[in-house]
């Protein structure tokens, strides 16, 4: 057992071990000697209401972890600066003033209780500590957002605020915003409602209306953030954005929303450096994790791949892909670890999407997945080189095309893939396509000790979205203009057809 983080009022824990987001087994937690958790069943897990200042020793499954909780230079409850939290008075008002009344090293509290609130802006070294019981619920009136520009001043003054989907625009304030803040804390057993099923946002949901949908937290060019055991669901768009950050840790999280809701992904680390997300819990109604870097403009201007990102001990479920790359990712992805994680019920599980027009500045490489189950995931393996969703440029001949054409700076470029101890349980389209460019083959796929069993009662349906496809029921492994395939010890079981199929391929090693 490690300790994740510690803040002045709690902590996280991670168990060693190989099981996918469950503990092989239920557990007591202990904390000096006390049961504080009675049956705990994941391998991550928080401890809260500790005292500041104060050393503590966690027991669980027979290893214990003695740590020291954060000092706190003041506490200020966001009731004593006039919030209700009866759910229909507007509270935001209270929480800006606690946090602008907030030094280094405050805590600003939130009892339990339904704050009504708008947008609020976070600052510098503080906690916002949050009570189980806690919830805060989103104005569903689109006229009492502020609006984050995309741009403001010009030159070395110039600033991006507002984004949407990999470009500098216009954005609504999230409910939870902080902007060039560092080292900070969201932490707590607490609901963050957006309030979306409630309000508008998804009236004409692709057209922009004043501006774009917010998210329900976002953090914009911030340094060491953590966010600890929060619950944020039924938001406008993604529920947690970090953009343009380094050293983010999101541990513990629950991040829901409905199926139907679109464009509303889970986690969206864009444009960001080392980012651990630990212990997540994601229902979706679009991608659970999606890794991005920008447009091609975004890149060009600003040259900043996603990098360094490791996912472990979460569980992914009714999301259209479970870790997945893009589309935005002209930037780059570099350096991405996915461990112990359980995939259920996801369209694919991990996915990459791009094509022709995304540009080489940045390469998608370096990834790893290890100790990966899926269940009932459609398509456990998707790269798409071929991507035809957003834009109408995605259904032109350009992009579709299997003919060879001239490299230039428009060509993505696909490197270096690693799948490892994987058990993908009742695959339904096909367990793999990985479709390459001619021009630009995907360098490198290895799979080590990975099985498929698939669910013979399924409908056919797409690998992925691209413009020339067929339908697939219960098919294995096809790679298309990959330069070196890797296959040792993959196993089939009730595949239909070919177990692997190549087209295009440099050389195939299988053992």
């Amino acid at each position: 057992m490690k300790l994740l983080a510690v803040t002045a009022r709690s902590a996280t824990f991670a168990l060693n071990n190989d099981s996918a987001y469950y503990a092989p087994s239920p557990f007591e937690v202990k904390l000096c000697g006390q049961v504080v958790r009675e049956v705990e069943e994941r391998n991550v897990f928080s401890l809260f209401n500790l005292s500041p200042d104060t050393e503590y020793v966690a027991e669980a499954c027979g290893k214990k972890v003695a740590f020291k909780t954060a000092e706190e230079s003041l506490f200020l409850s966001v009731k004593d600066f006039g919030a209700v939290g009866d759910g229909s008075h507007d509270d935001t008002e209270a929480f800006a003033a606690a946090i602008a009344c907030a030094e280094k090293g405050t805590t600003v509290y939130v009892p339990a209780g339904n704050y009504l609130f708008r947008p609020v802006f976070l600052r510098s070294n503080i906690l916002l500590y949050l009570d189980k019981g806690a919830r805060l619920t989103g104005e569903t009136d689109r006229n009492k957002y502020p609006v984050l520009p995309a741009v403001c001043g010009e030159g070395e003054k110039r600033r991006n605020y507002g984004t949407w989907q990999g470009e500098e625009a216009p954005c609504f304030a999230s409910l939870i915003t902080a902007v060039k803040c560092k080292n900070f804390v969201i932490g707590g057993e607490v609901v963050i409602d957006g309030n979306a099923l409630s309000s508008d946002w998804y009236e004409r949901h692709r057209v922009m209306r004043g501006a774009w949908r917010p998210r329900g937290v976002f953090f914009n060019r911030c340094k060491n953030v953590l966010m600890q055991g929060v619950t944020v669901r039924d938001t406008p768009s993604w529920n947690v954005h970090p953009y343009f950050c380094k050293g983010v840790k999101l541990y513990n999280l629950s991040l829901f929303n409905t199926p139907s809701m679109p464009t509303t992904d889970g986690i969206d680390p864009d444009c960001c450096e080392d980012v651990d997300i630990a212990g997540v819990h994601i229902s979706v109604g679009d991608d659970c994790i999606a890794v991005k870097s920008g447009t091609l403009e975004l890149a060009r201007r600003y040259k900043t791949p996603c990098k360094n990102v490791r996912i472990t001990d979460c569980l992914m479920e009714s999301g259209h892909g479970g870790v997945v790359f893009g589309s935005e990712s002209s930037g780059g992805i570099e350096n991405v670890h996915v461990e112990r994680c359980l995939f259920r019920g996801t369209e694919r599980g991990f996915r990459i999407k791009t094509r022709r027009g995304r540009g080489r500045i940045g390469v998608i490489s370096g990834v790893t997945f290890k100790n990966i189950v899926m269940k009932d995931v459609v398509t456990p393996f998707v790269i798409n080189m071929y991507y035809n969703m957003g834009d109408e440029t995605g259904h032109t001949e350009y992009v579709w095309t299997t003919k060879k054409l001239p490299v230039d700076d428009l060509t993505p470029v696909v490197g270096d893939f690693e799948f490892e101890n994987m058990r993908c349980e009742g695959v339904c389209c096909c367990a793999g396509a990985f479709y390459g460019l001619p021009e630009s083959p995907i360098e490198r796929v290895k799979l080590k000790n990975v099985s498929f069993t698939f669910n013979p009662e399924c409908q056919p349906s797409f690998p992925d979205m691209k413009e020339k496809n067929n339908s697939v029921k219960n098919g294995g492994l096809y790679f298309q203009f990959t330069d070196k395939v890797e296959l040792e010890n993959v196993t089939f079981e009730g595949v239909c057809g070919e177990e692997v199929e190549c087209e295009g391929v440099g050389s195939v090693k299988r053992l």
